[in-house]
């Protein structure tokens, strides 16, 4: 039924039985909506990790986190650093999850199935505005069956950045830039103006307007955490390093979550935010709304290749030459559908910059990601590109509490 999705053009003509019928319905759909929150606020009151919960103090504050080590025991030694981020999103959704999902990872079973819950999502023009219009129809259904549309919201910190879609009508001189932005803008008024909208409607949701950069190049300057920090219970607040996941043990009085940043985007080359410490990997526009409204994401563990970099780029040589060379040894070994994960001495001697093009060459290798753990360079690139001291000292903090600095 089309019209399901779309706003009434006119009154609909109800009969006097089809009105009770649709009074009774809603009411019924309320009360199963009641229920389901009063049965996630029991859940929640027992985590079955409560006492792998753990303070850190940074800068004079403290924060709360589930350790990885606690939970993995003597296994934890062995598990890379990209297992260790899957097992403790594992660990701090136990509670709705189950504490089976955690233990998974644990095992390091590769090709177990488990279910990984997202800390945020990135999409693209041309993926992002049709899971914009998917939410605005919820909205409508929510409220043809008398709920409350506004409850239709991303669980996640969502970003939107408009990047696929530009056209270059001038180029060449000074005011290129200028004339093609005016373009793009008289040209999808209409579109545009929907997005408008769904910036204020939505609370997690950051609209990045063209003319800012590339979709990747947002993403690792400005949209990755690296570490989020959540209220107490893991319900976020906003567009402020939210989600809504990652609470549970019912203790209002606890301090702020720490946990890492993971994410899905709606480009092939989102593994490049890999280079900056975050884990994230490419994935279709259904998967992203799903994780966007706060599924959790089921995959199959993936077995880890682990790559080791020695020395340093002789002077004659580019960070272009590494990557070729990189993708050539990962493809000849075979890693499709793996995690690849750079360890040793010489990843030190590369920049963030160097770091993130190998990582950009994950779907030409074929890897699901080619991950470097944060180290001083990242903070460094951190400082560089405007994020806080505050949001650095938790970086460093938390990354090194977990084992994974």
């Amino acid at each position: 039924d089309i019209d399901y999705f779309l706003p009434p053009l006119r009154a609909p003509r109800l009969r006097a039985d089809s009105h009770v019928q649709a009074t009774a319905g809603r009411a019924q759909h309320r009360s199963e909506m009641t229920k389901r929150a009063a049965d996630a606020t029991t859940s929640a009151m027992t985590h079955p990790f409560a006492d792998a919960r753990k303070t850190l103090e940074v800068g004079g504050k403290t924060y709360s986190y589930y350790d990885v080590a606690t939970v993995a025991g003597d296994a934890f030694a062995r598990l890379p650093v990209t297992i260790r981020i899957v097992l403790e999103s594992a660990i701090r959704n136990a509670h709705t999850l189950g504490a089976a999902n955690a233990h998974v990872p644990v095992r390091g079973e590769a090709g177990a199935e488990l279910q990984f819950v997202l800390s945020r999502i990135i999409l693209q023009d041309f993926t992002g505005v049709p899971a914009l219009v998917d939410l605005a129809a919820m909205r409508h259904a929510v409220h043809r069956l008398g709920g409350d549309a506004a409850r239709v919201q991303p669980r996640v910190p969502v970003d939107l950045v408009i990047d696929h879609s530009v056209q270059v009508d001038e180029y060449g001189t000074p005011e290129a830039a200028a004339h093609n932005l005016r373009r793009e803008f008289e040209r999808n008024r209409e579109r545009f103006v929907f997005l408008k909208w769904g910036a204020t409607a939505f609370d997690r949701l950051t609209i990045v307007p063209p003319g800012t950069g590339i979709v990747h190049q947002v993403n690792i300057e400005y949209a990755a955490r690296v570490v989020f920090a959540a209220d107490a219970d893991g319900v976020g607040t906003g567009n402020d390093d939210a989600a809504v996941h990652g609470g549970g043990g019912g203790d209002d009085d606890a301090p702020p979550l720490l946990y890492f940043d993971t994410l899905v985007g709606t480009d092939s080359h989102t593994p490049m935010v890999n280079g900056v410490g975050v884990l994230g990997w490419g994935v279709g526009g259904i998967e992203a709304e799903a994780a966007m409204l706060g599924q959790p994401m089921s995959i199959v563990l993936p077995a880890v290749v682990g790559y080791e970099l020695r020395g340093a780029l002789p002077a004659a040589a580019t960070a272009t030459d590494l990557v070729l060379t990189v993708v050539r040894e990962l493809r000849a070994h075979g890693v499709v559908g793996k995690f690849v994960e750079f360890y040793g001495d010489g990843v030190a001697s590369l920049s963030v910059a160097d770091r993130a093009t190998i990582a950009n060459m994950a779907p030409e290798c074929g890897s699901t990601v080619c991950y470097f753990p944060v180290d001083d360079k990242t903070l460094d690139y951190l400082r560089l590109t405007g994020r806080d001291e505050a949001r650095v000292a938790r970086v460093e903090a938390y990354c090194r509490a977990q084992g994974a600095f």
